[in-house]
């Protein structure tokens, strides 16, 4: 495995344990300043809107998941990286937890020799349990 593809598989190692912490500033430190989230059914949400929903506690509670990276490619100072993406968030007011699971596409910069991400566009919905 080469040095860049290691970097990134750390960058996503830590992207995920931040998340399950609720660690804002390091999932903040791992982004572009420039860096767009695209998802379903919701307008592109740039990292100063992420900042600011996290500061005024409209950010997504932390939860768990997993993410299976399926390929990454390495061009020069830019990245992409393809995975099935698991997550599954608890409310904190009791409500059962919700399981959304799926596919994203990433790109990533490299910036002063950190790999950082630039733009992120999932594909997670619902995951439809069968009733028992």
């Amino acid at each position: 495995m080469q040095n860049d593809e290691r970097q990134i598989r750390t960058l996503v190692a830590t992207w995920m344990a931040a998340t399950q912490a609720g660690d804002v500033d390091t999932l903040l430190s791992l982004m572009a300043e420039d860096a767009v989230f695209l998802a379903p059914g919701r307008p592109p949400m740039r990292k100063r809107e992420f900042e600011a929903a996290a500061k005024a506690g409209r950010a997504p509670p932390p939860f768990d998941g997993s993410s299976d990276i399926e390929e990454i490619v390495v061009l020069g100072g830019w990245a992409f990286m393809r995975t099935r993406l698991t997550v599954v968030a608890t409310p904190a007011d009791g409500s059962p937890p919700t399981e959304l699971a799926g596919h994203t596409l990433t790109i990533l910069r490299k910036d002063g020799g950190k790999w950082l991400l630039a733009r992120d566009a999932n594909l997670l919905s619902p995951v439809q349990r069968p009733h028992s």
